[in-house]
């Protein structure tokens, strides 16, 4: 029997844009997809119904609103306990608001041959007004975050913001420091070396400390701008803006207090905490001031 590529998404009321997902992802290779639905709790039916539709999908229902990475880790373990149907060596993890060009990933397995320590591979992120979004860069180093953080609304241009970002290359294929979440190729070795998505994340940031704990057991994240995506991002947490600013601030902290771990870094972590704190509930406050 050959083994399919395994697809991996976490659905939570995903809509119409699932369908669009799914219809393009046999078109993104030439090799036959397995494709797992880890399910956070949807309402709306569209996981069931694609699974009914598609021979090559699945659900998977995880029992509860468990958080991203989670999720991921529930799925890949259900397809590492059944080796006979699923390709092991590589596992595509994806949103279900992503669609895929022609040919996308192929073009992320083909790097995947260039460069074998490569532990991750991410597409380009092809916006609506034809930009590229930068989905490939460096780890956010402490002092960077925080000129990002506090100067970014107010001057886009900032040099912390722009090392932050690390944009100024997205046409080359080169290793980064993390690759977006939206859409990664891992290599099934490396995702299992680091222990998979950290779970004490429930969401933002978990790619992040994902590419960081690659780097630094050895492995590189690699951007792949010949395999291209787009992605409608945010659209499932445009509605809760409270929510998802509380959590994207509590991801910040977690990431920066376990690389500043030791006793005599406390006055880091606290300061952390206060100023993440304070900056969330001016976030929340302009945020509900949009809605009104």
């Amino acid at each position: 029997m050959t083994t399919r590529l395994p697809v991996v998404t976490v659905t939570y009321s995903p809509g119409d844009h699932l369908r669009t997902f799914i219809d393009t992802l046999p078109g993104s290779t030439t090799r036959p997809v397995g494709l797992v639905m880890a399910d956070n709790g949807s309402t709306d039916g569209a996981p069931e119904a694609a699974a009914a539709a598609h021979d090559f999908a699945e659900f998977l229902p995880t029992g509860g609103n468990l958080g991203y990475g989670t999720a991921v880790n529930r799925a890949v373990s259900e397809i590492a306990s059944r080796p006979d149907g699923f390709d092991q060596e590589f596992v595509l993890v994806v949103n279900p608001d992503v669609w895929f060009e022609p040919g996308s990933v192929d073009a992320l397995l083909a790097a995947a041959e260039r460069w074998p320590r490569g532990g991750s591979f991410g597409p380009r992120i092809a916006e609506p007004d034809g930009s590229v979004y930068p989905s490939a860069r460096s780890v956010p180093r402490l002092r960077a975050g925080i000129g990002h953080a506090v100067l970014g609304p107010v001057w886009p241009g900032n040099p912390w913001t722009a090392r932050y970002l690390d944009d100024a290359d997205m046409e080359t294929e080169r290793p980064a420091g993390w690759l977006s979440g939206s859409c990664l190729l891992l290599r099934g070795s490396a995702f299992d070396a680091v222990g998979g998505f950290d779970e004490r994340y429930f969401m933002y940031l978990e790619d992040v400390d994902l590419g960081d704990r690659l780097g630094r057991a050895g492995w590189q994240n690699v951007y792949v701008p010949s395999s291209v995506i787009h992605h409608d991002q945010g659209h499932s947490t445009k509605s809760v803006p409270e929510f998802t600013l509380r959590a994207h601030h509590r991801s910040a902290y977690l990431f920066q207090a376990d690389r500043h771990p030791r006793a005599w870094q406390a006055p880091i972590r606290w300061a952390l905490r206060v100023g993440l704190e304070a900056r969330c509930r001016l976030a929340i406050r302009s945020a509900r001031r949009a809605l009104r």
